[in-house]
């Protein structure tokens, strides 16, 4: 089926007028009209201000850039919906995130499209808003807070709980505060669908709505506080920071809920937002295919026919700048790097405005082979003109500063890493690579104290690489507590500190008995089915995964401490399952399992 799916062109109507509607954060592409366009920003741009004006000092700036695409009807908007069965789902709206760009999807001719879509938008201001890691229950019942609000000429309207929240919570029972708050990403209740997750959803909202209406919001900082730095158990973190006891709270929400009542944020529409002042621009029906291939290039059940709707773009548009940065993208995925140099260099001729061009470029050159004086420079200009035309991008911060801190200027590094986690605070990517500048530059003590914290990441593959690093840090501090370096006092003391601090430097590579290895090669990950499982050769065992049109070899060390997300133990009578892989690839073309996810 999706082979078939593969074949086919872009089903974009040949009649569509396509339109760029640009108001002051926003594009929006679209199909369905210049007012629709100008609606649809302006529902952003409303959405972006509430949300400054009911957190203080917030960023209302997104970490990754993003693009809207509102299509006209269903029927354009299934070919961009994820896929069950091979079949695409019926969605109104939907979010799609990547580290380079983002997108928005709409279908405009469903009554409200924009609940699904509020909500992850709210999630992406919460990453560039707050810093460390919070709890499942506050992140989802905060963008199901923000994704209730509804914005007419007059008034902003937050916080409306929906029916929906009410009928969930009525029809399946409520859990207890104390277990909701201590669901974590890899739990099952927040991984499997059904009544549990459903719950989970409904009563995280619920409490945030709680939360808010009872002015608790200020002691949320106690109770987190509490729970991570104080180690206490969620039960006496809820004593510490609401002043009431797990059970309390249980009945408070009991009651909140069976009142039927309750409050929500009314405000005036915020000024200065008309919509008669964004700018729109004709889009070429070249730009929209090329629009929805680079949609198709940043998902997984549709990455495999990207490259082919890129060069049927090429075909009649030889010089869309658009589809050959897009080509040139799916190639450097696929590892042809040659074809994706070519593309890449063609699309900086054709617009060498385009930020992203200039990204992709560094990523590429950063992948054919490690770095040297020669390479690193490129890479380094290359990203400095990504970052001088889209200065929010904080993907380029943080490879420029990887980059500066292992070509001989860390200090550059780190002020750009941080940069990047400016940008981006709760980024763990980021914070792993300042990690790993820390650990090369002999600052080991700042390295374990990130390390150990990630080494906590409800990501698999990162809490992974994490306890690698940390192991790796460990033997390093404790090899150069036993290394005393002996600097000689010669004529360059009387020179002056700064000759003094120069001749101090820790020995070179070769004379020094530390040694740095180096970080691991990230990951691979694959979407696809789970064939078979072979256990011969216990306590391994090897997986069969059907994935992209072939059959991919993954191979478990230990099945018994594999990491496993939506099951509780590892089975060898899988089969026919729909799973998430983590591997490391190895000479021979299988992989070693990093973790694995069933669903």
């Amino acid at each position: 089926m999706l082979c078939c799916l593969a074949a086919l062109p872009l089903a974009l109507a040949a009649d569509a007028s396509w339109v760029e509607v640009r108001s002051p954060h926003f594009s929006v592409i679209t199909d369905a009209g210049e007012k629709r366009g100008r609606d649809v920003a302006l529902h952003f741009e409303q959405m972006r201000s509430v949300f400054g004006s009911l957190m203080t000092k917030a960023n209302e700036n997104l970490p990754v850039p993003l693009q809207i695409l509102a299509f006209r009807n269903t029927k354009e908007m299934r070919q961009v919906s994820p896929l069950f069965n091979g079949r695409p789902t019926e969605v109104a709206g939907l979010f799609q995130r990547g580290y380079d760009r983002s997108f928005i999807i709409l279908d405009l001719s469903v009554e409200n499209p924009w609940s699904v879509v509020f909500h992850e938008y709210a999630h992406q201001l919460l990453e560039g808003n707050l810093s460390g890691r919070l709890d499942p229950w506050f992140e989802e019942g905060f963008a199901e807070y923000f994704s209730s609000i509804e914005v007419d000429n007059k008034e902003a309207r937050v916080g409306k709980i929906p029916e929906e929240t009410y009928r969930i919570l009525q029809q399946t029972g409520m859990m207890r505060v104390a277990d909701l708050f201590r669901v974590q990403q890899n739990s099952r209740t927040y991984n499997e669908s059904g009544d549990h997750r459903e719950t989970f959803y409904a009563e995280s909202a619920l409490v945030v709505h709680y939360l808010y209406d009872n002015k608790l919001f200020p002691k949320l900082t106690v109770y987190f506080n509490a729970l991570e730095n104080q180690k206490m158990p969620v039960e006496q973190a809820i004593q510490a920071g609401f002043g009431m006891t797990a059970e309390q709270f249980d009945k408070a929400l009991r009651d909140y809920l069976g009142s039927g009542k309750y409050r929500y944020f009314s405000m005036a529409t915020p000024a200065g937002i008309v919509a008669a002042q964004f700018t729109t621009t004709p889009v070429s029906a070249a730009d929209a295919r090329a629009l929805v291939a680079d949609v198709h290039a940043h998902s997984v059940d549709y990455l495999g026919q990207a490259l082919t709707e890129f060069e049927d773009v090429l075909k009649t548009a030889p010089d869309n700048a658009a589809a050959l940065r897009g080509a040139g993208f799916v190639c450097m995925q696929q590892k042809d790097y040659e074809r994706a140099e070519g593309y890449l260099r063609r699309a900086v001729e054709r617009n060498s405005q385009d930020a992203r061009v200039h990204y992709y470029y560094a990523m590429l050159l950063s992948q054919e082979g490690p770095l040297n004086s020669v390479n690193s420079d490129q890479i380094k200009r290359e990203l400095e003109k990504s970052i001088a035309l889209d200065p929010s991008l904080a993907d380029a911060y943080s490879m420029l500063g990887f980059v500066q801190a292992f070509s001989g200027e860390p200090d550059k590094g780190i002020a750009s890493l941080k940069r990047a986690l400016e940008l981006s605070p709760r980024n763990e990517r980021y914070l792993f690579n300042l990690a790993s500048v820390w650990l090369a530059n002999q600052r080991v003590d700042d390295a374990i104290t990130l390390l150990r914290r990630l080494a906590g990441s409800a990501d698999a593959e990162l809490s992974l690489r994490a306890h690698e690093a940390l192991e790796q840090a460990m033997r390093v501090k404790d090899q150069s507590g036993r290394v005393q370096w002996h600097v000689e006092k010669g004529p360059e003391a009387e020179k002056g500190p700064q000759a003094h601090q120069e001749s101090a430097k820790p020995p070179t590579e070769e004379e020094s008995p530390v040694k740095v290895v180096p970080v691991p090669p990230p990951p691979h990950f694959i979407k696809g089915k789970l064939a078979t499982v072979d256990c011969s050769a216990a306590p391994q065992a090897v997986l069969t995964v059907a994935a992209r049109g072939k059959f991919l070899k993954i191979h478990v060390r230990d099945r018994t401490q594999m990491v496993l997300i939506g099951a509780d133990q590892f089975s060898c009578d899988w089969a026919n399952r729909s799973v998430a892989v983590n591997y490391r690839e190895r000479p021979d073309g299988d992989g070693d399992a990093v973790s694995l996810e069933m669903q």
